[in-house]
């Protein structure tokens, strides 16, 4: 039969669970570097530097995480649009 408040407090342990892992992606540093252009990302997909010829470039870090999250958005869309997502996973 379908529990309203074990169901409330399974959701609850899942996004508790989602933040420990976004704190620990967050701790994750990855540097690249090819030529005179640096870069450095954080394990959760963010854009943490550019630095080209030695001049940071935040701006060119700014577009770069803007264009992943509206990515992130337009797949998530996607992906509820093909029965994906949360809901599907729970069975609802």
């Amino acid at each position: 039969m379908f529990n309203p408040i074990k169901q409330a407090g399974e959701l609850k342990k899942l996004r508790d669970e989602a933040k420990k892992i976004e704190r620990e992606l967050e701790q994750i540093e990855v540097n690249e570097e090819k030529g005179d252009i640096r870069v450095r990302v954080s394990g959760n997909m963010k854009v943490l530097s550019v630095e080209v010829d030695g001049e940071d470039r935040s701006d060119i870090a700014d577009v770069l995480n803007d264009a992943m999250k509206e990515a992130q958005k337009k797949a998530a869309m996607k992906m509820q649009q093909l029965g994906g997502g949360l809901k599907g996973l729970l069975g609802g």
